[in-house]
């Protein structure tokens, strides 16, 4: 899913943004002042937010923690940033921005669906964002399209962040915080995967 900047030079507020948003056609992140409208995404992201979705939810089913779709915008405590995260889960109950209740303010967990476009805006400004700006949030995880890789950054209690990956289909990505394990077979069910030409040289050696 891409992002591309509303041409302007105006520096909109928080709630600029949000009464702009409320009004749109199409769906927009608010950063640092700027307004970028996303773009469509692709049939293997579309897969893997519905498998997260599906087995997130089945997982948490009867627990104190619930799903949310990819709908809901969840800001940074000091409002520099609006995003839609691709899947997030709350625990307790949902606290939000205003009376709208589509801005929620106490996530748990943040899922993101990279795509090629926007990949180093998910793993660097946003994350930064969201580690610096959200008291609430424990775990920030990101999910490969092209490859199974998952990619887990998961808050301490002296406030330090842990890195940990899960590059192999038959790995297990456990989020403790919320007490849910989601196999990455599921994750990436009926995702194919494009073949290298190394990988398809290796495939011919060995027939």
């Amino acid at each position: 899913m891409a992002l591309a900047k509303v041409k302007t030079a105006t520096v909109f507020t928080p709630e600029d943004y949000l009464t702009f948003e409320r009004k749109a056609d199409a769906r927009h992140e608010f950063v640092d002042g700027e307004i970028y409208e996303t773009a469509g995404e692709s049939l293997a992201h579309s897969r893997i937010c519905v498998n997260l979705m599906g087995e997130a939810r089945n997982k948490l089913k009867g627990k104190s923690c619930e799903v949310l779709s990819p709908n809901m915008k969840v800001p940074t405590t000091n409002a520099s940033l609006f995003s839609y995260p691709d899947l997030t889960i709350v625990c307790a109950a949902p606290k939000f921005h205003d009376r709208k209740k589509d801005v929620l303010t106490n996530p748990k967990v943040i899922f993101e669906v990279l795509s090629p476009s926007t990949a180093e805006y998910d793993r660097t400004t946003k994350f930064q964002e969201y580690r610096m700006g959200n008291e609430t949030l424990n775990d920030y995880i990101l999910v490969s399209q092209d490859k199974p890789f998952v990619e887990h950054f998961v808050k301490q209690p002296d406030g330090n962040w842990i890195y940990r990956s899960y590059g192999a289909i038959e790995d297990v990505l456990k989020i403790e915080t919320v007490e849910c394990e989601l196999s990455l077979r599921e994750i990436y069910d009926r995702i194919e995967f494009e073949i290298l030409p190394d990988d398809e040289e290796e495939l011919f050696e060995g027939e």
